[in-house]
């Protein structure tokens, strides 16, 4: 029975992580930031092979070394999927950029402080974002695919929250990348990235659900608590995954031998903020006439505004299907209903 370190583990994609890795039969270790947050995830799950350690601050060095410090020479995988994203914040480089950074090298560096050896398989959760900068993301003439990068400098991404978002993600999966090459004598894992766009799906579990969802799950959670006759962004379109293919993806990293040292860009399709509402009044009837309607089917061509994707090569690793746009949204929308009537 192997044993897996999952940082930042009460995060929407991490407890989804987490509940692959435990039916697969692994242990867990689990780090989050406060012993409320602890106590809570432990109730949820009820489960004898997770345990949890508290790891307060990314930003402060060697952060991560008393965890591999106590587990280390148990571990056999590690997936970071620890990461600031304050969109609230008006000091970026404080609230995101140097955690972000810092958190992924203390966490490496505490690797080869304390399980260089026993440690075969690094997964980093990075994001679409690493892969392309606000700007190039609405550039319909270009084709992204695992080879391209988000090239926006520090400087530029301390403009607002969203592109220091960006930032950080890019800055720190570039930082995970360098201390992986220039390592590779003194440690024997490899390294795997997951760069999801739009994670959509519903929460691990109904008690996670709140009026404030994860940034993507909230664009689902505003459509349901908008009001007929709304405002519609006609503007907003993206790329989406489900969370529970983005889960799977992480623990097939672990396993899958023509997994590692890659870099896999988890989207399935494009999609607008139109198409949440269009798919929302079509199969949920009691809501129809009740939130915004817009313009039905115009999301097609706003999302002929945005950039090509080209992760067929992530596909073809990876080698399973993705669920739909239709699945992901019914499946998120469904469990926000639950909520709100219990």
């Amino acid at each position: 029975m192997s044993t897996v370190l999952v940082s930042g583990a009460n995060g929407f994609i991490a407890q989804h992580i987490i509940n692959v890795l435990l039916k697969r039969g692994y242990l867990v270790i689990g780090t989050l930031r406060s012993e409320q947050k602890a106590m809570s995830l432990l109730k949820l799950f009820n489960h004898k092979n997770l345990k949890l350690e508290i790891v307060s601050d990314l930003a402060k060095p060697g952060v991560f070394d008393e965890v591999l410090l106590k587990y280390g020479k148990d571990l056999k995988y590690v997936i970071h999927t620890a990461s600031p994203c304050h969109y609230e914040s008006t000091d970026y480089e404080i609230d995101m950029l140097i955690p972000a950074v810092a958190g992924t090298q203390s966490i490496l560096n505490s690797i080869k402080k304390y399980a260089p050896n026993s440690i075969q398989r690094v997964v980093y959760t990075s994001s679409f974002a690493a892969i392309s900068n606000v700007k190039n993301a609405y550039n319909s003439s270009l084709t992204l695919n695992e080879e391209s990068w988000n090239e926006d400098s520090w400087c530029d991404t301390l403009e607002d929250a969203k592109t220091a978002y960006y930032g950080s993600k890019v800055f720190a999966e570039k930082a995970a990348w360098r201390f992986w090459k220039d390592n590779q004598n003194s440690v024997n894992f490899s390294l795997t990235t997951i760069n999801p766009c739009y994670v959509f799906g519903p929460q691990l579990f109904d008690e996670s659900v709140s009026s404030t969802l994860n940034a993507s799950c909230q664009l689902i959670n505003e459509a349901v608590f908008s009001k007929a006759g709304d405002d519609v962004d006609q503007k907003f379109a993206s790329l989406f995954i489900d969370v529970r293919d983005v889960a799977k993806a992480h623990v097939l990293a672990l396993e899958k031998s023509n997994l590692a040292c890659k870099r896999l860009i988890l989207a399935n399709d494009k999609f607008s903020t139109q198409d949440i509402l269009d798919n929302i009044n079509k199969n949920f009837p009691q809501l129809t006439g009740k939130i915004a309607k817009g313009v039905p089917a115009h999301g097609l061509k706003v999302c002929q505004y945005i950039a090509t994707v080209d992760n067929s090569k992530s596909k073809n690793l990876l080698g399973f299907g993705f669920r739909s746009f239709e699945s992901a949204v019914n499946d998120t929308v469904s469990q926000i209903l639950r909520a709100r009537t219990t």
